[in-house]
């Protein structure tokens, strides 16, 4: 590796744009340096950017982070391209329509969940009126009403005979 005082003056001749893209470069994927690589990518702008999300399960990860580099490795630092910074639509101002009844980020809106509820609940309603119109429905109510007018007759009974009773043990 070259002197460590040239890589040091080249990082200093850097400007401050220049020399947040290689901290963020080099320290991305390195565990024990995350919490560098956090506050770079939170003092460019870009938010909590992070290169977990894009790198999927099967990917192998280096294993030679602290190893010294090989001899073909020129050591330049300031062949490193800035990267660009990511638009990002400042708050308050709405992104674009909402499509589908989800927001940008993938959330319901409320008037898509209310439409779904009120066409359930209208659906089900239907349903009801649907099968009361039908053969088994009528005969369903049919019945139902029967038992009605029968338990209604029953308690009358029961009431009438307890008044009869009340009446009887009065009259000594």
């Amino acid at each position: 590796m070259s002197d460590l005082g040239e890589i040091t003056a080249r990082l200093a001749a850097l400007s401050d744009d220049e020399l947040l893209a290689v901290l963020g470069t080099v320290t991305a994927g390195r565990p024990r340096l995350s919490w560098v690589h956090s506050a770079v990518v939170d003092a460019t702008g870009l938010g909590h950017a992070s290169s977990e999300g894009t790198v999927s399960p099967t990917t192998a990860t280096p294993q030679a982070h602290d190893q010294e580099p090989s001899v073909g490795t020129s050591g330049q630092v300031g062949g490193l391209s800035p990267v660009p910074a990511v638009p990002v639509p400042p708050t308050g101002i709405p992104s674009g329509p909402e499509v589908g009844g989800y927001s940008p980020g993938g959330v319901p809106t409320f008037e898509s969940v209310r439409d779904k509820v009120e066409q359930r609940f209208g659906t089900a309603q239907g349903m009801g009126e649907l099968d009361r119109q039908t053969p088994a429905g009528r005969s369903t109510d049919e019945q139902w009403e029967a038992r009605e007018k029968a338990a209604r007759e029953r308690l009358a009974q029961i009431r009438k005979s307890l008044h009869g009773n009340d009446v009887e043990s009065n009259d000594p």
